[in-house]
């Protein structure tokens, strides 16, 4: 039997802020706003004094901004904090930490797709337990008993497989199947396999994944969508609308994102309205900085998304620079919820320049996907100068023959629709990845 709220509370050395605002199956989605916002600034004002007692990292590094958890009058004071970086965090495991070492029960990696030293974050029982404890979006993330969910996200060092077995099997008590994504037993076809011997309601995974385990349905000659999926949440890279839609006619059900990161966890949450991600406000701050300045922007432009963990006490994660590029917007949802919404623009790193003038990836994606002539598999390839064009390696969809002829009609295409030029270069099959699709390729 599940231990209880209260019951699992006592066992937490430091009882957290949200067991005064949630109990039981507490909702994140459906708290007043007013009260949500209270419960925020408490729970920032118990994880930023933490951090300053207990960690000299961050007291060396409030001590030099000048200023400490006394400063700390309303939640709009979070930006006197210092900002964080990944560099700062680069190759240092035990750094943000605020007990002993030896309270320490799981570690894990950064991918690496962004390059440099790894990053490593650090959980003891009393952070762990807190993603049991903490407050649900019932209404975002429809989960419960019942529920066989395929977990087909990578376990390995990385957050999210492990993340969403954890939620589902112990946050929801749903079943899991953890078919893992292209590991040493988990191929494509196995995955079919127990996928149809399992039958799932719920899929998570990632959007190239979820197109190659539907190249492997199709050899099998099995029909994704007579599974008659309840979910399917994609994560772990990003896709266009488009995209997204394509997949979405393959499995046969609503697809929406979910957005998180080793060193914060969980982010966003995707309703059904496909109008931007709503942040996980129980679980997080979030603000938009200009990129070169710091400087925070209000809602609606676009900048760098910094975010603030509000359940972390023994590894504090206070202001931390994700690199990704979004913007906030405070109106109410189509779906109801009052959550703050985000929007993704892709990640600084990842952003193409062409001429001088930087554009997302997931733009040029979009019109592309828009072709029907276009298979679902395809790079960006920048040049190493300014040429005249960048160049597109794709697949073409199924019963459609190349031709230099068809190239010059897609990329005239392309050009009436971004105002870019491209070459196309058909190919026969890309590499199919296991880790994150990589759709941006420099020479």
């Amino acid at each position: 039997m599940r231990a209880s709220f209260e019951e699992r509370l006592r066992t937490l050395r430091n009882p957290p802020v949200i067991a005064n605002y949630f109990s039981g199956e507490g909702q994140a989605d459906v708290m007043p706003p007013e009260q949500l916002a209270r419960y925020q600034f408490e729970a920032l004002k118990a994880v930023v004094k933490q951090a300053y007692d207990h960690s000299p990292f961050y007291r060396e590094k409030m001590t030099r901004a000048g200023v400490s958890p006394d400063d700390l009058q309303q939640l709009s004071d979070v930006t006197r904090l210092p900002l964080l970086t990944k560099d700062e965090l680069r190759g240092k495991p035990w750094l943000l930490l605020t007990c002993d070492k030896k309270d320490v029960v799981l570690v894990q990696v950064s991918t690496g797709t962004t390059g440099g030293e790894e990053i490593y974050m650090t959980y003891t029982w009393n952070d762990f337990l807190l993603h049991d404890l903490s407050p649900r979006y019932t209404k975002l993330f429809p989960v419960g008993p019942g529920d066989v969910c395929l977990n087909a996200l990578p376990y390995e060092m990385s957050t999210a497989g492990l993340a969403f077995h954890k939620t589902f099997m112990d946050g929801y008590q749903a079943t899991v199947i953890p078919a893992g994504k292209g590991g040493a037993y988990s191929t494509p076809a196995k995955t079919i396999k127990m996928i149809r011997d399992l039958r799932p309601s719920i899929v998570v995974t990632s959007p190239s994944w979820s197109i190659t385990l539907a190249e492997e349905a199709a050899k099998a000659s099995f029909d994704l969508k007579s599974l008659g999926l309840k979910k399917m949440w994609l994560t772990g890279e990003g896709c266009s609308p488009t995209f997204r839609q394509r997949v979405e006619k393959i499995w046969g059900t609503t697809a929406n994102y979910f957005y998180g990161s080793l060193e914060c966890g969980q982010l966003g949450i995707e309703c059904d309205a496909h109008d931007g991600y709503h942040l996980a406000q129980a679980h997080v701050l979030m603000e938009i900085v200009d990129p070169k300045t710091g400087q925070v922007l209000p809602p609606g432009e676009v900048g760098e998304i910094v975010v603030t963990a509000l359940l972390r006490y023994d590894s504090p994660v206070l202001r931390f620079r994700t690199g990704d590029l979004g913007s906030l917007r405070t109106d109410t949802c189509a779906c109801g919820s009052t959550l703050t919404r985000f929007y993704m623009k892709g990640r600084a790193f990842d952003q193409l320049h062409f001429r001088g003038q930087p554009f997302s990836p997931f733009f040029v994606e979009e019109h592309l996907m828009r072709m029907p002539e276009v298979g679902n598999w395809f790079q960006f390839v920048m040049p190493k100068s300014d040429s005249a064009s960048i160049k597109i390696r794709c697949e073409l969809a199924q019963g459609v023959k190349p031709s230099p002829e068809l190239a010059t009609t897609l990329a005239n295409r392309m050009k009436l629709s971004t105002g870019l030029s491209f070459d196309i270069e058909f190919v026969d099959r890309l590499p199919r990845p296991t880790a994150k699709a990589v759709r941006v390729v420099r020479e």
